[in-house]
């Protein structure tokens, strides 16, 4: 099918020059006690019994544990879903840069193109996929894979349409390596 081959191929196209590198230097933020005309600070993460966010963790590093990938995955789905190609990219960097050296173009014309081969109906499921733990397989505590059967959502999705994908720990956070 000409859409999982595509997906295939952006999954791969998405160069991690545009995941960005982390230095370990981090932009100062005020602190809610400098900041007197906002509301006190809601608690803490580990106060928190809800599942995690998938959304971006900014310059935190991601945990290298199976949820944290779980999170990072989950991030890259719902970015499909929206249309997100900056997102989208930087989760999926290194395996797009593999496609890249390969020929294939950058990761934001690549996924501009799977963008259209993905129906509205995929796309408004993509937005609140989740990922079953159960169906993950961790190779390594820094490799995860992620099967197609791993998803759910209100669409159905198959090895021709979304794939399967690897998840590494790199540069402190998880990316789809292939």
């Amino acid at each position: 099918m000409l859409v999982s081959t595509c997906v295939a191929l952006v999954a791969c196209a998405c160069g991690p020059d545009e995941a960005k590198e982390d230095t370990g230097a981090k932009p100062p933020q005020p602190s809610a006690s400098t900041r007197s005309d906002e509301p006190s600070p809601t608690p803490s993460v580990s106060a928190r019994t809800e599942k995690p966010s998938a959304e971006p963790t900014g310059d935190q590093p991601a945990p290298r544990t199976r949820e944290g990938a779980i999170q990072r995955y989950e991030q890259y789905l719902h970015a499909l879903g929206r249309e997100d190609i900056d997102t989208v990219c930087d989760v999926a960097g290194p395996a797009a840069k593999k496609a890249q050296d390969q020929g294939l173009g950058p990761c934001t014309s690549t996924y501009a193109a799977v963008f259209q081969m993905i129906s509205p109906a995929q796309k408004e499921a993509l937005k609140t996929a989740t990922v079953d733990p159960q169906r993950i397989v961790v190779r390594t505590p820094a490799k995860i894979e992620m099967p197609v059967e791993a998803v759910r959502s209100s669409a159905s999705f198959s090895e021709n349409d979304l794939g399967s994908y690897t998840l590494e720990y790199l540069k402190s956070n998880w990316y789809i390596t292939d």
